[in-house]
C-alpha cells in the first residue's frame, strides 16, 4: 500500500512519508493546481530528518502539511489569493497555523483559495483555479478548494479549512471527503480587528476519515484568551463511539421547496438517511423550522457590514480597488450605507432563529440538508448564473443551504453521500446543537464505518 493512501491518524503512528507526499503532489499537482507557494523539497526532507530525532512534538509530528491560504504563516508566502498580497511572507503564524505548527506539522505549501476567500470556486490571479480529482474540468469548491482537492487526490493527509458561507462543507462535499464547521468560538481567532461582531466566519478540520477530522479539532480548539466567547477543546477521537440506535434525525432537505437544487442530489442525501435508519436512528421529514427569506436577508446584511468594516481601507484606495475582484467590492459596497437600525433588525433575525433551532434540538439529535444546492460546475464559470432554470441574484445565492448553519454558529459536518449520474460526488450536512460538536463526530464516525466514500479515489 502506498503511504499516501493512508489515514492521518494512521500516519501519526509512521515516520518517513515526507518524501512519498512530495512524490505524489509532483505528479498530481501540476493537473489540479491545490497546492501552492510549494516549499523546496530538499528543505523539507531536512525538516524532516529532524523531527524524527526530536521528542515527540504532538498528533502532527513529522506529517506533511499545507495551509490554507487565508492564514498567515511565518516566512511561507501567504497570499488570500489577492495579487495585492502575491509576495507577501509573514513575519509570524497566525494563531492556528502555529497550534499546528506546534503539533508537529511540517509546512510544505500553502492550499489554493479564491481570492479573499469570497466565493464557493477556487480561483485567483495569482495562482489560477484549482480543478476537481473527480473530474479536471469541474470545480473543487471553496473557499477551501484547494484543502478539498488535495485531500481527495491523496496528496495531503489532513487539511485545515475555514467556514463563513459553507467553506468546510461545500468543498468537501464537492470532492468526496469529510469537512467539519465547529461550533462558533471552538476554534479561535487571533486578536486583531473587530472580535465582538465578527462571528460568522471560523477555522476547523478537513480530512479523509471522521478519526482524522476529530484529532485535527483537537490540535485546533481550546481557548485564546485574548479574544471573547472561546470554548475549551477536548480529545475529539477518543469520544467517537456512539450508540445510534433511537437517535432522532430531522431532515429538511430543500427547505420546504426554498432552495432550489439540482436533480439528484437530494436523492443522494435521502440514500444516505437510509443508512442511518439500518443503524437504528429515527429520521423524520421537518417543515421549514424558519422563514428562508428572513435568514437570507439577516446573513447578507451581517456579512455586507462585516466586508465594509474590514475591507474599507482596500476600497478607499484606488489602486487597491483596481486590483480586487468585483465580487468582493460588490459586497464592500453592500455594507457602506447600511443603517444601524439595519443591522439591529437582522441580529434580531438571527436571535429568533437560535431560540428556534434550540427547540428544534430539544426534539431532534441532528438534523440534515444537502451541503450544495449544484453539483461541481465547469472550472470556467465564475459562479452559477441559476439552478433548474432559477436565475440566481447574487454570486453566492447558490450556496444559501449552509446559511442557517452559519448565521447561528452551529457545528456541522460534511458527509459525502456518494456519486451522481455524471460521477461527480456530492454531500450532506449533519447539524448538531451549540457544543454537540463531539456528537456530531460521533455520528459521522458511524456513518464512515458503514460508507467510506471517501475509499472512492479519484481517477487522477
Amino acid at each position: 500500500m502506498d503511504l499516501t493512501d493512508l489515514s492521518a491518524s494512521d500516519l501519526a503512528r509512521m515516520s518517513e512519508i515526507i518524501a512519498d507526499y512530495l512524490a505524489r503532489i509532483d505528479g498530481v499537482n501540476p493537473a489540479l493546481n491545490a497546492i501552492v507557494s510549494l516549499r523546496d523539497a530538499d528543505l523539507l526532507m531536512a525538516e524532516a530528518r529532524v523531527l524524527d530525532d526530536a521528542p515527540h512534538a504532538g498528533w502532527l509530528h513529522g506529517m506533511p502539511f499545507a495551509v490554507k491560504d487565508l492564514v498567515a504563516t511565518k516566512g511561507l508566502r501567504t497570499t488570500w489569493g489577492s495579487p495585492l498580497h502575491a509576495d507577501h511572507l509573514p513575519i509570524r503564524d497566525d494563531l492556528l497555523a502555529a497550534r499546528m505548527r506546534g503539533a508537529g506539522a511540517i509546512f510544505i505549501g500553502k492550499t489554493n483559495v479564491p481570492e479573499w476567500g469570497q466565493g464557493s470556486h477556487s480561483f485567483n490571479p495569482v495562482f489560477g483555479v484549482t480543478r476537481n480529482p473527480y473530474d479536471r474540468a469541474r470545480s473543487a469548491g471553496g473557499s477551501s478548494g484547494g484543502a478539498a482537492a488535495g485531500l481527495a487526490a491523496r496528496m495531503l493527509p489532513v487539511a485545515d479549512g475555514s467556514d463563513m458561507m459553507g467553506s468546510l462543507r461545500n468543498p468537501a462535499a464537492f470532492c468526496n471527503v469529510y469537512g467539519f464547521r465547529p461550533t462558533w468560538g471552538l476554534v479561535p481567532g487571533d486578536a486583531e480587528g473587530d472580535t465582538f461582531l465578527a462571528t460568522l466566519a471560523t477555522e476547523g478540520p478537513m480530512g479523509r476519515t471522521v478519526e482524522d477530522v476529530a484529532n485535527l479539532l483537537s490540535v485546533q480548539a481550546g481557548v485564546n484568551p485574548e479574544v471573547p466567547f472561546g470554548r475549551d477543546g477536548m480529545d475529539y477521537a477518543a469520544h467517537l463511539d456512539l450508540d445510534l440506535p433511537g437517535k432522532r434525525i430531522g431532515w429538511l432537505g430543500d427547505w420546504g421547496g426554498a432552495y432550489p437544487i439540482e436533480l439528484g442530489i437530494l436523492d443522494l442525501c435521502e440514500g444516505a438517511l437510509e443508512v442511518f435508519a439500518d443503524m437504528g436512528a429515527i429520521v423524520e421529514p421537518l417543515p421549514p423550522p424558519y422563514p428562508a427569506e428572513k435568514l437570507w436577508h439577516a446573513w447578507t446584511t451581517l456579512r455586507a457590514m462585516l466586508n465594509a468594516g474590514a475591507k474599507r481601507a482596500l476600497y478607499d484606495d484606488p489602486g487597491q480597488r483596481a486590483q480586487t475582484k468585483v465580487e468582493t467590492i460588490w459586497e464592500i459596497e453592500q455594507g457602506l450605507h447600511l443603517s444601524a437600525d439595519a443591522v439591529h433588525a437582522a441580529s434580531v433575525i438571527r436571535s429568533r432563529w437560535y431560540a428556534q433551532a434550540a427547540r428544534l434540538f430539544q426534539r431532534f439529535d441532528y438534523l440534515v440538508m444537502p451541503s450544495a444546492q449544484v453539483w461541481p460546475f465547469p472550472v470556467e464559470w465564475r459562479w452559477p448564473q441559476s439552478i433548474n432554470g432559477i436565475a440566481m441574484d447574487t454570486y453566492h445565492r447558490w450556496m444559501e443551504i449552509v446559511v442557517p448553519v452559519s448565521l447561528i454558529g452551529l457545528p456541522a459536518l460534511n458527509v459525502p453521500v456518494g456519486f451522481g449520474a455524471q460521477g461527480l460526488p456530492m454531500g450532506m450536512q449533519i447539524i448538531g446543537a451549540t457544543g454537540a460538536d463531539a456528537a456530531v463526530l460521533g455520528v459521522g464516525q458511524a456513518y464512515h464505518r458503514a460508507t467510506d466514500w471517501p475509499a472512492r479515489r479519484p481517477p487522477v
